[in-house]
């Protein structure tokens, strides 16, 4: 009980305000779920197109082309770096929570390897490492041909 209260208290303590409790509660009952493969967490398919080449030149023709395949990265992985949207800093009380519940799994690494929920966190991290470098690859090649940033297009034309 002591340990429900206090990780309780520290995800009240977390400067995460806009998550629900609800939210975060139900993040940390699923990661049993997640530790044995029942809950697979699918990866988008932008990425999966990215993993397999992640330099090529397909879809780069065009200015239009090249910040549509932008935005889909951006989607599937968030703002980049220098989107002006703020990055998250500080605890987040849904992986507080979800280590909080993983704690109490005895053995857990070997569980997740067996399961094959270790080799599929693998997969999917190394998609999103591949949807970054496609990003970056096809941000460089916008930037090379000067193409203005699709957000700037739709400001400029409101």
């Amino acid at each position: 009980m002591r340990i429900i209260c206090g990780a309780a208290l520290l995800m009240a303590a977390c400067p995460a305000a806009a998550q629900s409790v609800d939210k975060v509660a139900e993040e940390a009952v699923m990661t049993p779920a997640e530790d044995v493969n029942v809950k697979k967490r699918e990866i988008p398919p932008v990425l999966l197109s990215a993993a397999e080449d992640p330099y090529s030149r397909e879809g780069t023709r065009t200015c239009t082309q090249l910040n549509v395949a932008i935005a889909e990265l951006d989607t599937a992985l968030g703002p980049d770096f220098d989107s002006g949207e703020g990055r998250k800093t500080g605890l987040d009380a849904t992986k507080v929570a979800k280590s909080v519940v993983g704690s109490f799994i005895p053995f857990r690494g070997v569980i997740r390897e067996v399961t094959g929920a270790a080799g599929a966190q693998r997969r999917y991290n190394a998609a999103v490492d591949a949807g970054l470098a496609r990003r970056g690859y096809l941000r460089g090649i916008a930037q090379a041909r000067r193409c203005k940033p699709a957000a700037m297009k739709v400001a400029a034309s409101s």
